[in-house]
């Protein structure tokens, strides 16, 4: 009979994971040697865990199914639990494998002895196992996938001792069922459909399987016959986007642009979404963004079938034969001149090829990516949605191989880079089609921001240096280049677009490090205009209200 390891592997790849990122230690070379004898299953090394994570996290999103994680006890699954936890937030499919001593060593609390449970509890809340005999380990595994398959998709966090990967009689089992979600009760159709047809103002807050196409096309006819606001959660997983497709407003990060999004709203309709809170808590400043006018009604939880819980309040409504709102084809020009954050933005609408995978880690140089590329060719749009940055290169690893065929741009902060640099070797060992543009503005901009918003006084030197990355100032393009990926510097406009263009003609990993000034720097001086610019055709009314909120 097989070792457990090797069980392991062919229970796996029968239930359709196909994939595993790794960076493994001692404990985990059994499980390691069993990829040898699997031609099915993929290995992808991985230099830091929280590339590994992150990537499976990116995979998922694209593949529509979990990849599999190989970490090396309680600190590799420490380093890792950022990105698993944006996973979580996203409700993403993984099947997180930590490798753990052999059983019988535990009780002698060696050096790397940690309780891998409790941190594991923290990403994977939903299931985490200690699998302790050999011939229950392919078991564990299948209920480990059917939880991570599941809706909502989860982290599954699967704890495999070095005695039970190494033992004889692994017994392979049979792949999990499928979930079969629901759709929304018949009474809550009723009660939601009743709201709509009052004739007060409401909005559908779209997230997680609402933002795919079907349900944006639905969700886009019920707002062309009931006169409905179509929103998205501020961080999408995954939504399709572009030319062709419905176009939606995504709640904005800052409490007090979602503020003016809402405040006329009287019936906010949750699909698949929560209802939208502050990023964080501000003095005086409330953190529940839905007015207290305001009805909130769901639809579907994330365990639920969004897309026929749609359908079926489009037919309640008799909306079924509405002719929907779609989002017309168009590309700004071509920039030149001083490259900006803005021009970046403006640049990747420009080029941004049919059927890309756009990941938008940019914080706050990224601010007017949506507006440059709503009308570009249809593309996947994937952001932060934990908020734990060092998500965008990793993402792209996993983006890249769940889609092989599709071109991958990734845009990235300064700051942010450097939490997974390391992505970049990977990228190039797996000779993957990915763009990586990062904002070098020297800063973490967002929190020069913030410092402002949360009211702190006295700002001097020693605080502004804290979020400073001037000295020295970091050279992506050489970092890219001793890892083996195709890397160039853009200081002008015209730059960045030759060295996009030749990026996207040309396969394999290329970098472009994007020299531009910080884009907001003081939140009195910069912000308003910013956000003004970011929604073309604004009512004068709400623009008014938003500079009342936030203007000096």
């Amino acid at each position: 009979m097989p070792n457990g390891a090797q069980a392991l592997m062919k229970t796996l790849v029968d239930a359709g994971i196909e994939v595993c990122f790794t960076n493994p230690g001692t404990s985990e070379m059994h499980f390691v040697a069993a990829l040898d004898l699997e031609p099915r299953m993929r290995a992808v090394l991985a230099l830091f865990e929280g590339v590994a994570t992150g990537a499976a996290d990116g995979y998922a999103r694209m593949a529509g199914k979990p990849a599999a994680t190989l970490l090396h006890l309680g600190c590799g699954l420490g380093n890792g639990l950022a990105n698993l936890h944006n996973a979580r937030k996203g409700k993403v499919p993984v099947l997180n494998i930590v490798g753990d001593h052999a059983t019988f060593h535990a009780p002698f609390d060696a050096q790397l002895q940690s309780d891998i449970e409790t941190v594991a509890r923290n990403v994977s809340p939903g299931f985490v196992r200690t699998s302790r005999r050999t011939d229950e380990l392919c078991r564990d595994a299948v209920e480990a996938i059917a939880a991570a398959r599941g809706l909502p998709g989860q982290v599954a966090t699967l704890i495999l001792p070095a005695d039970v990967s190494w033992g004889d009689g692994g017994v392979p089992c049979p792949p999990p069922l499928p979930p079969r979600p629901e759709a929304a009760d018949d009474a809550v159709v009723a009660a939601i459909a009743q709201a709509l047809r009052s004739g007060r103002r409401a909005a559908l807050l779209l997230g997680g399987q609402a933002l795919r196409e079907p349900a944006l096309l639905a969700a886009a006819r019920i707002a062309a016959h009931c006169g409905v606001k179509l929103l998205a959660e501020v961080f999408p997983t995954r939504l399709e986007r572009g030319a062709g497709l419905p176009a939606v407003e995504r709640i904005a990060y800052l409490a007090e642009l979602a503020g003016v999004q809402l405040a006329n709203v009287e019936h906010l309709v949750l699909v698949d979404a929560k209802a939208p809170v502050s990023f964080f808590a501000y003095p005086g400043k409330a953190s529940d963004l839905v007015p207290p006018s305001c009805t909130v009604h769901t639809l579907a939880t994330p365990a639920q079938d969004a897309l026929a819980s749609i359908e079926k309040l489009e037919r309640s409504l008799g909306a079924d034969g509405a002719r929907p709102a779609l989002q017309p084809g168009a590309r700004p020009g071509r920039p030149r001149g001083r490259l900006t954050a803005e021009k970046v933005c403006k640049a990747v609408g420009h080029l941004l090829p049919e059927n890309a995978i756009l990941i938008d880690e940019a914080i706050t140089s990224g601010l007017m990516l949506g507006p440059f590329t709503a009308g570009a060719p249809r593309h996947d749009l994937i952001t932060l949605t934990g908020g734990a940055i060092g998500q965008g290169l990793p993402n792209a690893v996993g983006a890249a191989i769940a889609c092989p065929d599709r071109p991958v741009i990734a845009l990235i902060g300064d700051g942010t880079a450097m939490y997974t640099i390391q992505s970049l070797w990977t990228l190039a060992r797996e000779r993957l089609d990915v763009t990586a543009i990062v904002f070098n503005n020297a800063s973490y901009s967002v929190l020069n921001v913030e410092l402002e918003r949360v009211g702190a006084e006295r700002i001097g030197p020693k605080a502004r240096a804290q979020l400073d990355l001037a000295a020295p100032r970091i050279d992506y393009a050489q970092m890219a280049q001793s890892m083996g990926v195709d890397g160039v510097r853009a200081t002008t406009a015209e730059e960045f677009v030759r060295a996009l263009e030749r990026a996207l003609a040309t396969p394999g990993p290329h970098l472009i490090d994007a020299m531009v000034p910080q884009s907001l720097s003081g939140l009195k001086r910069r912000l308003l205009p910013w956000l003004l610019r970011s929604l073309p055709g604004l009512p004068p009314a709400v623009a008014r209200a938003l500079k009342r909120k936030i203007a000096p």
